[in-house]
């Protein structure tokens, strides 16, 4: 799309991407992973709900950045509804490195086929929950829950076992949408030269 002569790089389409997936992370979060984190003493849920959407988010688009605006507009929300929950922190974080990871891997390369979106989306958020666990663990945990620094590894692989279950849920919720026979803006356009 052109505006004034220039290129513009977010469409109208990528900010409403933007703005659903960050309020949607942004207020689930805050309410139901507490609950669960204390039913369960367990991660899963906060990486279940964040790498599905940044899943979600970056599929949409296919534009880098996105997830990692995706992640620093969650953060705000949470902080809105949770001012202490700083473990939000180590998401923004692992937004950034699910934005890097996915560039590095190609945005239509990561979204080909069903099987390598599955393998491609799922590794990539085991490591962004890993990093999102090992900041959590190693900068917001309380001191005596850290005996060692095994934990904070032991903390990273949890959160890696939630990424898993977040990747698997956002690739299941991007194949029915295009069983479905919804399609991106870049499917829409390319449609469009032809």
């Amino acid at each position: 799309m052109e505006k004034c002569g220039r290129m513009v790089y977010f469409t109208s389409r990528d900010v409403a991407a933007i703005s659903i997936c960050a309020a949607l992370w942004g207020v689930l979060n805050p309410i139901f992973s507490p609950i669960f984190f204390r039913m369960t003493g367990l991660p899963f849920l906060c990486d279940l709900m964040g790498f599905s959407i940044l899943t979600l988010a970056v599929w949409w688009s296919r534009k880098f950045g996105v997830t990692t605006i995706v992640g620093l507009i969650a953060t705000v929300i949470n902080f809105m509804f949770n001012p202490t929950g700083t473990q939000i922190l180590g998401f923004t974080a692992a937004s950034i490195v699910f934005d890097v990871a996915v560039k590095l891997i190609g945005y239509d390369k990561a979204f080909k086929n069903p099987v390598f979106s599955m393998l491609s989306m799922v590794s990539t958020s085991v490591l962004s929950a890993a990093v999102a666990g090992f900041i959590i663990a190693t900068f917001f945990m309380a001191g005596p829950v850290l005996t060692g620094w095994g934990f904070v590894f032991i903390w990273a692989g949890l959160h890696a076992v939630g990424g898993v279950i977040g990747g698997v849920i956002g690739v299941l919720l991007v194949t029915a949408l295009i069983s479905r026979g919804i399609q991106t803006q870049v499917k829409q356009t390319s449609q469009l030269g032809k």
